[in-house]
């Protein structure tokens, strides 16, 4: 880029000069054939403790330890699904669906097709699948106009947030599940056979080595958390955040900046939550490797106060509050009604 195209180019051509100058696009192999072996060695030692620990209250524990694991598969599958690791498409989607379909039961190519509308529109109304009130009302319109489940949840849907969230790694696994039964999915085949294989090996040691009753609650706990694990991962990062509707006169930068909000933490949270806590910055750079997000963070930030643009960022703690204070006020035409 000559010098000449960044003073003429748009505000984020200019940012995006600053980012690819630090280095913070160059691919990170090492730091990801690390981060894979970790987490698939953790994830391995939790089944096997699990065969060898049998008919234990202890497999709670084991229950609550795959929650995490699966969760960080999931984050796996997220940055493999921004290409984050590989260049080309092929490896991509192997270790994309072996991560997402055969680890964690999620469909790869569901997740995909829906993260990236939510990415080209965040907190869209009408365009962001991430917004789409199915359950939850995200704004009063959404509200006024809802039916059925919606306007049930809606009016208490604040104080119902995080119970919900046990049921969402249902909720992902039946996604997984229809998307296979339907027509359009890329690789149908390939995605259904993954997920029948994950289901076989999944219920079947639970049936071979817990008894029916322990087998039951290892499953609830297994899934509840894992559900309460991924909600917590992605509500701090839009919930609570402007929505727009129609065609909202926004360019890319201030689209995804004006949405987003960052979580401030330390190695802790950069590892609980994938590196997602710098949202404003994995938005704008989707293809950006996790471990540089947080180098890109001061960069961004400096860059927004240049230009005016609010920046918002909050603890882990704020995060949720703001939410679940946006997901109430959202409800109040319902509780009006009643």
């Amino acid at each position: 880029m000559t010098s000449t195209e960044i003073s003429t180019g748009s505000d984020f051509a200019r940012l995006s000069h600053r980012i690819s100058a630090a280095g913070l696009m160059v691919r990170r192999p090492g730091y990801y054939t690390a981060r894979i072996s970790v987490v698939g060695g953790l994830f391995a030692a939790g089944w096997v403790a699990f065969a060898f620990l049998g008919n234990s209250w202890w497999q709670l524990a084991i229950a609550a330890f795959q929650a995490v694991m699966f969760g960080q598969i999931a984050l796996l599958s997220h940055d493999l699904a921004h290409k984050q690791v590989f260049r080309r498409r092929r490896p991509t989607e192997t270790a994309g669906l072996i991560a997402g379909n055969l680890g964690v039961g999620m469909s790869y190519g569901w997740w995909m097709d829906k993260h990236t509308r939510h990415h080209a529109n965040p907190n869209h109304e009408e365009l962001d699948p991430d917004v789409d009130p199915d359950i939850l009302v995200w704004s009063k319109d959404q509200a006024r106009a809802s039916r059925g489940v919606p306007r049930f949840i809606g009016r208490y849907q604040a104080f119902l947030f995080f119970p919900l969230l046990t049921l969402e790694g249902l909720n992902l696994h039946w996604s997984g599940i229809r998307a296979v039964r339907k027509p359009g999915l890329r690789r149908r085949g390939t995605e259904a056979a993954l997920l029948a294989v994950h289901y076989a090996l999944y219920f079947s040691a639970l049936i071979t080595v817990l008894s029916p009753g322990m087998a039951l609650l290892f499953f609830a706990v297994h899934q509840g958390l894992w559900g309460v694990y991924m909600g917590s991962i992605f509500a701090p990062n839009h919930k609570g955040m402007p929505t727009l509707t129609g065609r909202p006169e926004l360019d890319f930068l201030r689209k995804q900046v004006l949405t987003s909000r960052n979580v401030r933490g330390g190695l802790v949270t950069d590892v609980a939550l994938g590196g997602l806590n710098y949202q404003i910055e994995h938005h704008l750079f989707p293809s950006m490797p996790s471990p540089h997000l947080r180098r890109a963070q001061p960069i961004v930030q400096a860059y927004c106060a240049e230009l005016g643009i609010p920046y918002r960022q909050t603890s882990l703690v704020e995060s949720y509050r703001q939410a679940l204070t946006h997901l109430h006020e959202a409800g109040a035409p319902l509780r009006n009604r009643s």
